[in-house]
């Protein structure tokens, strides 16, 4: 049987927690927009609300399989503290990518730093259970 109560599961979940909270947060901040700007869908070609459509979309675009990853990789016995350095990488990540969204149209240090931590500890995230796998 598997130990839901392990430090690994625990960090994994505190991951996908901060995640889902942030992703509503994205969500609600397009729907505040939204109503603001009178746009139903798209963009209607304002630069501020493509952005914060982009912001809540890549979160839902990379967020889902990391996150199945990171807890796969909990439920097969990666210890917590790889746990902790791939899962508040990503989310870190995450974070910088929306607020150098949110903050510029142009290129920001956030999206920069945040798309570039978000590949590596995807990759590594997925090296991680394909050697495990192998092994």
């Amino acid at each position: 049987m598997i130990d839901l109560s392990n430090g690994a599961f625990l960090a994994a979940t505190l991951y996908v927690g901060v995640n889902l909270v942030f992703m509503v947060l994205l969500g609600l901040n397009v729907s505040l927009n939204r109503r603001r700007t009178k746009i139903g869908v798209g963009d209607g070609g304002n630069e501020k609300m493509s952005c914060a459509v982009r912001a809540h979309g890549n979160l839902a675009e990379w967020a889902p399989l990391f996150l199945v990853g990171l807890v796969t990789a909990a439920l097969i016995g990666i210890p917590a503290y790889a746990i902790h350095a791939v899962g508040g990488t990503f989310t870190v990540a995450r974070l910088l990518h929306a607020w150098g969204m949110l903050s510029s149209t142009g290129t920001t240090f956030g999206r920069f730093a945040g798309s570039l931590l978000t590949l590596i500890s995807s990759l590594l995230l997925g090296a991680g259970l394909v050697l495990h796998a192998l092994t």
